[in-house]
């Protein structure tokens, strides 16, 4: 038992630098005889203890935070989980995340492995996600981390953190950021599986051609137009399902290559991401 007196002031300095709830400091503070490093402790390894009982759970709710750097040449995307949309909407929740994605902008870590590996705030991150877990009372963590480098590159984040998107610009023309912002938009909206027809896998490209043969077959055309008809799907594939080839959502008289090179000769995207929460 504590034999020193554990002042509200105490309790709430405590919870000041670890976020931990009135109740927990206070049982923290006692249990280490009032030296706050111990209580800190105390509080980390609780942490470690609540995320060790929920790893088990599921946390497909969170955030998702878009960024890039200050010259616009790199962006990044982070994905940080918690269990509940109550938690996710939290205000203290989300500038966690944004100091993740913060970290990821200024160290460039090469994974999520790497990021967790970083330090933030003299501690390690993966430490200090653990001790979140404690404070918070729920899983949390970082599943997804991407990249994106260009010559341009804007971040976008739609429908309150549920989704990022990084778009890379071939140049950076005058209104880059206005045009880049229309094209993430396009992505988050419609969910193109590639910039352009070059860039569709094979696999993918075989699984369409299967699929649209098979249902060519099945309407009882005659064998000899399958290959023909299953070529004309395919196009169809690469006009809904490849970035440039798409109709643009604001303008569906044009392309959305159409729309860059109307904004600037030869302008396109060389890159982009996109991160839905849970999915």
């Amino acid at each position: 038992m504590s034999t020193v007196q554990i002042t509200a002031a105490d309790v709430n300095k405590l919870r000041q630098q670890t976020g931990a709830g009135m109740m927990d400091c206070k049982k923290a503070l006692t249990e280490a005889n009032g030296d706050f490093e111990a209580a800190i402790d105390y509080l980390r390894k609780k942490g470690a203890k609540v995320a060790a009982s929920r790893q088990d759970r599921e946390s497909n709710e969170g955030v998702v935070i878009a960024k890039t750097t200050a010259d616009g040449k790199r962006g990044v995307i982070v994905e940080f989980n918690c269990e509940t949309d109550f938690v996710a909407k939290n205000a203290d929740f989300i500038a966690f995340a944004n100091s993740i994605a913060d970290l990821a902008v200024d160290k460039n870590p090469g994974s999520v492995e790497e990021l967790l590996s970083l330090e933030l705030d003299g501690e390690k991150l993966s430490d200090t996600i653990i001790s979140k877990t404690g404070t918070i009372g729920e899983k949390v963590g970082v599943s997804k981390y991407e990249t994106v480098t260009g010559e341009k590159v804007i971040a976008y984040i739609h429908g309150n953190y549920r989704l990022g998107v990084l778009v890379a610009l071939s140049s950076n023309p005058a209104s880059a950021d206005e045009v880049g912002k229309d094209v993430a938009m396009q992505i988050a909206a419609m969910n193109p599986v590639a910039i352009d027809k070059a860039d569709v896998d094979s696999k993918t490209i075989e699984k369409e051609l299967e699929i649209a043969k098979d249902q060519i077959r099945a309407e009882g055309k005659p064998e000899e137009m399958v290959e023909k008809i299953a070529a004309g799907k395919l196009n169809k594939f690469y006009k809904d399902s490849t970035l440039l080839n798409q109709e643009f959502v604001k303008d569906s008289s044009k392309s959305v290559s159409q729309f860059l090179n109307d904004v600037d000769k030869g302008l396109t995207v060389t890159a982009f991401k996109r991160v839905q929460l849970g999915a």
